[in-house]
């Protein structure tokens, strides 16, 4: 895992981040930290009594137009950090009574963060990103991660061209789970928080039904039951400026369709209620 040439996401830019160049992330050579905080609106086994201790990084490999922090992602900002400000962050938020330490958007930072988790942490570690990763990455990863939260936003290569500018999205997306959920295995619990394994996470998009059963079929058909957890989201925000239909929230119809095939899929997880749609849970950056 290096900066330079920076190959650590698909897209691989091939960019010299070390002698300043940017490649598609924006990212420099260190860690971008836009935002850390005790944060309580993760899935319930994530989040416990006392919340996940998530650091939001700065920059996205992805760049999808709906992102709802694009206030971060789309033009990279935030607090340059080397590894051993990132450790201070974690123990920090530990110290807070963090229930884990949660890398949200964390790929293009990389070689900053995995000297941070060389000492093990005292809670478990979350990977909460876009699910556009290599394998080789989450091969990186063996040993620091306790807990995968990837998403799975399409299941259709022209979709995921249209929003993301990455029409291999489905294909990468779904060998790095695999490779994610062979790395940690099925859930383990202590109590009624998630200790390790992978939760699957999966926004409906309004007007694009189809597509969420596609990911939906994909998973039900790629792992046993209990070997993946799925998140079901319905939190869909529409940003300002776009274009129908990504211009309104999802219908309580499009959302029924999809949880209906999640559970006739046999899929275990969690699901969204209609209230989550709300740029109120949007962090403030």
């Amino acid at each position: 895992m290096d900066y330079a040439p920076c190959r650590l996401c698909p897209r691989g830019c091939g960019v010299d981040r070390t002698a300043g160049e940017r490649g598609f992330c924006g990212g420099p050579d260190r860690a971008l930290v836009a935002k850390a905080m005790i944060h309580r609106w993760e899935e319930p086994v994530l989040a416990g009594a006392g919340g996940s201790g998530a650091v939001f990084f700065g920059g996205c490999t992805l760049g999808c137009r709906y992102c709802q922090n694009r206030a971060i992602s789309f033009s990279p900002t935030g607090r340059e950090v080397d590894s051993e400000g990132l450790r201070r962050i974690f123990l920090d938020l530990i110290g807070q009574g963090a229930e884990n330490i949660d890398l949200v958007t964390p790929t293009q930072f990389l070689p900053t963060i995995l000297p941070a988790l060389e000492e093990e942490l005292p809670v478990p570690v979350v990977y909460n990103c876009g699910g556009y990763e290599r394998v080789d990455t989450i091969r990186a990863l063996a040993g620091k991660v306790d807990i995968y939260l990837p998403d799975m936003k399409y299941s259709d290569p022209a979709l995921a061209q249209a929003l993301s500018g990455a029409a291999d999205y489905p294909a990468v997306a779904a060998a790095a789970i695999r490779a994610m959920a062979d790395q940690v295995g099925p859930a383990r619990f202590e109590g009624e928080k998630l200790a390790a394994g992978v939760i699957v996470r999966h926004l409906i998009l309004p007007g694009q039904v189809d597509n969420s059963l596609g990911v939906l079929d994909f998973l039900a058909e790629n792992f046993a039951p209990g070997q993946i957890l799925v998140s079901l989201m319905r939190q869909y925000t529409p940003m300002p400026g776009l274009p129908a239909p990504l211009d309104r929230k999802i219908t309580d119809r499009e959302h029924d369709a999809v949880l209906s095939w999640m559970y006739l899929n046999g899929l275990e997880g969690f699901v969204q209620e209609a209230g989550a749609a709300d740029a109120g849970f949007i962090p403030d950056f």
